[in-house]
């Protein structure tokens, strides 16, 4: 099996010299060599372009957003927030205020100390786009420093998520020196200085092939065990290598041979095929699992009518997204009608009984109802994401079964986050619908699901729009009891169902694969690369 994954390899590698990714699989020339054993080299999901963790919710931008920066608070294993910046907080004037201190001897990667003025810098900055930010801004007084060390949050209402928001785990607040977070919210920042574990290195950027990180030799550990996103991050790698490989077969030989030693995301038909190689092993990282959804462009026709977002919940059997997408039934449910993750606290499926099994001609009257008349529907599909680009097709042939005249664009990951931003018309660069998945802690609560965010203009990208729904979420999130939330929760539900900022496509697990030898692995929920040592 070795010698047969060799020659693939070099057979790959061949391919590699023609078109520019020569040195993948190398090791690093010159002074910034490293041991191999002290190397570890990542098979990344998708290209990463931008390096701005608030500017976008890409995976790829926010899995970079924790090596380089750290955040303030994160959750345990039990989605407990715990202090990770901080050395912690006090609760004053009846819940109103909020003062945090941070640990002593932080520094920045330019070797600046972080101060209390950076804290609150960031925390404005990530406040104006993430949606539990958002919230949080809307009962935000003010947020001053009090001295080097200690700021305060000033609350005009008592709202009991404060630290829970500062300790999200999907696109959290992370800490940037002031001068970086100083940028305006839609502007992306080109200042790679952060505050985490390991230092981005911006001379050996390749993007499209190859990102660097070296060790961050002042970053100061909580000295306690790792655990989920909180706990110590220790950074046992001197240098942790980014490989960009859109062919499967290539990264797949490429980690059979040993020349890579982490798969972020292998096809899940890959698992079977992996687990029976026992210089390998398959790590289930993440207990709540993925939820796949189609967003659909609420800004123009059709989809800014609910009933052709109706009608396109009609068209959609889970479990054909799910036998092409994932394959293995051991990795799926058939069926998720929850916004907020089945299995989860809040995983509740009131409101998606009419969309259980597909209904095609409901979904041609919907349509038409909405005004459809057979205009083009412009749908993104992604050629380099194996699992997004075969749900994309199951789109296209569910829409094309109801009478819609699909026009396919068919562009690469990276590509397609710079698209999805554009609010141009969609025969203009904009687009109808697109596909992406979300999953963690955060997707399982309606104030921090970010695809769930429906504050229009401040959405995330299909800007969804139902202030009246943002309304129920606003007063879910001021109720501080959670046996008083479930009524609120269900009242959610239902309207979700209703009015759909985005149709869930499944729900499903995606382990990763990385060498026997490597332990430490955190089940964090995503990948992440503190705390991994080679034995």
């Amino acid at each position: 099996m070795r010698q047969i994954a060799r020659f693939f390899l070099r057979s790959s590698l061949i391919l590699s010299v023609m078109t520019g990714l020569l040195g993948l699989f190398s090791g690093s020339t010159g002074s910034l060599a490293q041991d191999r054993d002290k190397t570890l080299k990542v098979v990344v999901h998708a290209n990463l372009q931008i390096l701005d963790p608030v500017w976008t919710t890409a995976f790829i931008t926010m899995r970079h957003g924790y090596l380089v920066y750290d955040t303030l608070y994160a959750v345990n294993s039990k989605f407990e927030p715990k202090p990770q910046m901080a050395s912690g907080h006090e609760v004053l004037d009846n819940g109103l205020a909020y003062r945090i201190s941070l640990r002593p001897g932080l520094k920045f990667h330019d070797g600046s100390p972080v101060r209390a003025l950076d804290a609150v810098t960031s925390i404005k900055r990530w406040m104006a786009r993430d949606p539990m930010g958002q919230r949080m801004n809307s009962v935000t007084a003010s947020i001053e420093p009090l001295n080097e060390l200690t700021f305060e949050i000033r609350l005009k209402e008592q709202w009991g998520l404060v630290i829970e928001a500062l300790a999200k785990a999907a696109n959290p607040a992370f800490i940037m020196p002031e001068k970086v977070a100083l940028t305006p919210a839609n502007t992306q920042i080109t200042d790679p200085v952060g505050s985490g574990p390991y230092i981005f290195v911006k001379e050996e950027w390749r993007p499209g092939s190859k990102v660097v990180y070296r060790r961050n030799p002042d970053y100061i550990a909580r000295n306690e065990p790792a655990d989920y996103m909180a706990g110590g991050k220790r950074a046992l790698m001197e240098r942790i290598e980014w490989l960009y490989i859109p062919d499967h077969n290539t990264a797949l030989a490429a980690l059979t041979a040993g020349e890579v030693d982490y798969f972020e995301a292998p096809p899940l038909d890959f698992i079977n095929t992996l687990e029976r190689n026992k210089n390998l092993k398959t790590v289930d990282i993440d207990p709540l699992g993925t939820q796949g959804l189609i967003r659909p462009n609420s800004l123009y026709p059709p989809f800014n009518d609910i009933r052709a977002r109706q009608a396109l919940a009609h068209l959609v059997k889970q479990e054909d997204y799910m036998r092409v997408v994932v394959g293995n039934p051991a990795l799926y449910k058939p069926f998720c009608g929850s916004f907020f993750h089945c299995g989860s606290d809040n995983g509740i499926q009131l409101g998606s009984e009419p969309f259980r099994q597909p209904n095609v001609d409901k979904a041609k009257q919907l349509l038409k109802e909405a005004g459809y008349n057979g205009e083009k529907i412009v749908v993104l599909q992604p050629t380099d994401r194996a699992q997004y680009n075969a749900a994309t097709m199951v789109l296209i042939q569910s829409l094309r079964r109801a009478g819609v005249n699909v026009d396919v664009q068919a562009v690469d990951w990276s590509t397609l986050l710079s698209r999805r931003a554009s609010r141009n018309q969609p025969e203009q660069g904009g687009y109808h619908l697109f596909i992406t998945t979300q999953g963690g802690p955060d997707t399982a609560m309606p104030v921090s699901n970010v695809w769930f965010n429906t504050r229009c203009e401040n959405a995330n990208p299909g800007w969804a729009c139902d202030m009246e729904l943002d309304a129920m979420v606003a007063a879910w999130s001021r109720e501080r009891d959670p046996l008083a939330r479930r009524p609120i929760l269900e009242k959610i539900h239902r309207r979700a169902w209703e009015t759909l900022p985005y149709v869930i496509f499944g729900e499903y697990t995606q382990p990763i694969a990385v060498q026997a030898n490597l332990h430490g692995i955190v089940a964090a929920g995503m990948p992440v690369y503190w705390n991994i040592e080679r034995k």
